[in-house]
């Protein structure tokens, strides 16, 4: 499954600034069962604007690693919380339609 969330960043401070914090938190919350990485992207045309992903085995364990995050994940979030705004797009499932070129269709 797919946790997808955008981060806004307000104004004074930076995409690399948030980057930075999100790495190592993702790094930390990597460790969990079921995480499969997570990918963080700029929107184009507007810097400020990245979208994150969050790939996971199961919403399950993804819920689990959330209702117990560790102290340290907690304080990197909290720490960027006044330089940010996050807005939750959703869950996703695994896609059920993919074409990858050079794969059989």
């Amino acid at each position: 499954m797919h946790f997808i969330f955008e981060v806004h960043i307000k104004p004074g401070y930076s995409a690399e600034q948030y980057a930075d914090a999100w790495l190592r938190a993702s790094r930390l919350i990597q460790q969990a069962p079921g995480a499969l990485g997570t990918r963080l992207h700029r929107k184009i045309g507007d810097p400020d604007v990245l979208l994150a992903i969050a790939t996971w085995e199961s919403k399950a364990q993804r819920d689990a690693m959330e209702t117990h995050p560790s102290q340290q994940v907690q304080d990197i979030i909290a720490a960027e919380a006044p330089f940010v705004e996050v807005r939750v797009i959703g869950e996703f499932e695994a896609p059920e339609w993919e074409v990858i070129p050079g794969r059989d269709c």
